[in-house]
């Protein structure tokens, strides 16, 4: 299916084209007549905007989705969004799947590269998996969701908004409909609603810790020790920065943004705190009127993000564990970097400091950027870029201010985000030869 496309392009550069026509399509559909709610052309910016957005599975918008897209509009962007939780590859390899057409290795090659796993074998059968896992846990947290929205929605738009939002939680999307009642609400109706919360909450915990993490608790069940090294990092990291996260949202503003609210709804908004920047977009309460303090926290979780493999962006969960498993060597003085009884191999080491490193510098100059040309708020700033290349989706109001110049910035940061900045670079050097010749070593003054 894919050979005469692909003859002449590495993985990368197939997973990075494929992404730009993707969100190229949405743009045009979503600039027909019928996609908007006012029956004009949305303006190409806009449009091209929204399609990145829902793509690259970030959730900024320009515009309320409710109040600017009419049905054929939303649906067009959910669309978008499954497309780009998935990944087009997975999608396009289960359709040739469906018209028993066979996998070669170019396939199974592209299918790792879009997973971003280290083994060849099994391809097939793990896209077998998320597929399927992907069609349950969406159809399930429709249910529940469509459950909690009937009896206030109607019958018809109780099922709809429950297929959409839980389509959007679990591809970690941040889209919302909620503006039928007021725009740019996200779920801050449903703060302590505990059913609402809590599946919400789970669709984007699942989505965001990865399908090779799914496939060994598939296979291994509840049996800690036969995970793999991969699995292990994923499930105590994402369970530590949970929880551990909430506790400091609850000290950071319990007495200010949560004021007010009940014990329940305090938790409930903690915890959701501590889940959505990693990297869903909804949001419980007013970002904006989060303190400073509360907003810094909330960057850091943003640029961590979720694991590999995922719908979740950020620079990843093991990135960062593999960067504090060096410092604590180095402080140390160990041999090699150890964790769970195993040593990381030095490759590990240099790729995690190159993704931190890349994404740090975009984010960064993008702050700088948007500062430059329309003089925001530093603070405000910062969580709108680490928000954007990490596909989160929050902001602090700044969206809707952006002129053409900061919405084309955002753009670039939601694709970069989404197809991986370092591995976009890299797919430049795919094919290039390289002569290793080692230079001659000196030292230098370090810290």
């Amino acid at each position: 299916m894919f050979s005469k496309i692909t003859k002449h392009l590495s993985g990368m550069q197939m997973i990075a084209g494929g992404f730009f026509l993707i969100i190229l399509s949405g743009t045009l559909l979503l600039m027909l007549p019928c996609a908007a709610k006012s029956g004009e052309i949305t303006p190409f910016t806009a449009a091209l905007f929204t399609s990145t957005s829902a793509t690259c599975v970030t959730g900024l918008i320009v515009a309320d989705t409710f109040t600017q897209w009419t049905l054929f509009g939303q649906l067009v962007i959910l669309t978008l969004i499954q497309i780009g939780g998935l990944g087009f590859i997975t999608i396009g390899v289960t359709v040739s799947m469906l018209l028993r057409r066979k996998i070669g290795l170019k396939e199974r090659g592209l299918i790792r590269e879009s997973f971003n796993i280290i083994e060849l074998r099994g391809m097939v059968r793990l896209t077998k998996r998320v597929i399927y896992g992907t069609f349950f846990f969406e159809a399930a947290g429709a249910v529940i969701l469509s459950a909690c929205f009937i009896p206030k929605m109607g019958l018809l738009q109780g099922i709809y908004y429950g297929i959409f939002h839980s389509i959007s939680a679990f591809c970690n999307a941040g889209f919302d409909l909620m503006g039928r009642y007021e725009k740019f609400s996200s779920l801050t109706a449903y703060y302590d609603h505990p059913v609402v919360m809590i599946t919400v909450m789970l669709l984007i915990i699942i989505g965001g810790i990865g399908f090779i993490v799914w496939n060994d608790l598939y296979e291994h069940r509840l049996k800690f020790r036969k995970y793999t090294l991969h699995t292990k990092i994923v499930l105590t990291s994402t369970l530590t920065l949970i929880f551990g996260g909430a506790i400091i949202f609850y000290i950071i503003e319990g007495n200010r943004l949560f004021d007010g609210m009940s014990i329940m709804g305090k938790i409930l908004s903690s915890l959701f705190c501590s889940v959505t920047p990693r990297t869903a977009g909804f949001n419980t309460v007013d970002v904006g009127s989060m303190t400073d303090g509360g907003k810094l926290f909330t960057v850091i979780l943003m640029f961590v993000g979720g694991a590999p493999g995922s719908t979740a962006g950020g620079v990843k969960v093991t990135t960062l564990i593999v960067l504090f498993i060096f410092i604590k060597a180095t402080l140390l003085r160990t041999v090699g970097y150890n964790i769970f009884g195993r040593r990381l191999e030095d490759e590990a080491l240099h790729k995690a400091a190159a993704v931190f490193c890349t994404n740090l510098f975009l984010a960064m100059t993008a702050v700088i950027l948007l500062c430059g040309f329309q003089n925001f708020n530093g603070t405000d700033a910062l969580l709108e870029c680490f928000s954007a290349i990490s596909t989160v989706g929050m902001t602090a109001g700044l969206t809707t201010q952006l002129n053409t110049a900061s919405r084309l910035i955002i753009i670039l940061l939601m694709y970069l985000g989404r197809v991986g900045s370092l591995s976009f670079a890299m797919s430049f050097t795919d094919k290039k030869k390289i002569t290793h010749i080692m230079q001659p070593a000196e030292k230098i003054n370090i810290g």
